[in-house]
């Protein structure tokens, strides 16, 4: 008889809740954003809607992402393991959840201030497609990882907005958009250089493969732009000095964690570590607007 934990295994898999770095770098500049914005520190109601819109549309992305890539998956090294490529799960039920997951996710926007419903219902309304649509960019776009990192930019826009009830362009909100969107575009670049050698031969696109022996150059500087355009977005918000040597310190970590990429014989371990040291990063940052805000409370 299969236990009940075993039944729940393949689900958690498709979730990747078994991993969960991939959902901690998602909230991460949701997090920049909340302690950006005018109106930090947010309410605990705000940063739960948040945690659980960002967990269910997290989520949602993962599962769009297998159903797209079943008949790849198998052949790849990296996710030749994952729940439908290997047949423990069907692609029915994988996608009556991705449905919940859309709903729950429509709920919680829902939920949100009066102020800033139509707003946050546009961006999110926004969002969904290019979320549904990252999966195939890999097949017929050479950059498939800035589609990826334009859907992490939404991040950034629905707390704001949400906080807020405005997206004002002022220099706080754009660089931290900015941010965002280089640091997702370096962070799965690293990650896709993992499956180089699969993608090649399945015909796949990637950045990695696409920027070739330029790729970790283009990596660095994707991370000495997120620690620029975050330093001007704090400078603007005049965010206090506590903020600042945990920023310096991010900034030089980022920069160490690309000096194993160099190796010719990196290993697929040596990618995934990269992708955990960039939560570590990010985290580093929040944690400093976080003090920064109780510094000048």
């Amino acid at each position: 008889m299969i236990s009940s934990s075993a039944r729940l295994q393949p689900w958690i898999e498709l979730l990747r809740w078994n991993k969960p770095t991939g959902r901690l770098i998602l909230l991460i500049p949701a997090g920049w954003a909340l302690w950006l914005n005018p109106s930090a520190p947010p309410s605990v109601v705000l940063i739960l809607q948040i945690l659980l819109g960002g967990l269910a549309v997290s989520g949602a992305g993962c599962i769009a992402n297998d159903l797209w890539d079943q008949r790849f998956d198998g052949q790849v090294e990296r996710t030749q393991h994952r729940p439908l490529a290997r047949g423990a799960l069907q692609r029915g039920p994988a996608f009556a959840l991705l449905l919940i997951l859309l709903g729950l996710s429509l709920a919680v926007v829902l939920s949100l201030p009066a102020a800033s419903l139509g707003l946050c219902l546009t961006l999110a309304c926004t969002a969904v497609l290019p979320i549904l649509g990252y999966p195939s960019a890999k097949r017929w776009f050479a950059f498939p990882q800035a589609v990826l990192a334009l859907c992490w930019g939404f991040a950034v826009l629905i707390p704001w907005a949400a906080a807020t009830a405005s997206l004002s362009g002022s220099p706080a909100l754009v660089c931290s958009w900015l941010a965002t969107v280089v640091w997702t575009f370096g962070f799965d670049t690293v990650y896709a250089m993992a499956d180089r050698r699969d993608d090649a031969s399945l015909g796949l696109r990637s950045s990695a493969l696409s920027l070739g022996s330029r790729v970790v150059p283009v990596v660095r500087g994707c991370y000495l732009l997120t620690a620029i355009t975050l330093a001007i977005a704090a400078w603007s918000a005049q965010i206090p000095a506590p903020f600042w040597p945990l920023w310096l310190l991010a900034a030089v970590f980022m920069q160490l964690s690309c000096n194993p990429l160099n190796q010719k014989d990196a290993s697929m371990g040596t990618y995934g570590k990269h992708f955990a040291q960039q939560v570590q990063a990010g985290t580093l940052l929040w944690l400093g607007l976080v003090l920064a805000r109780g510094w000048g409370a």
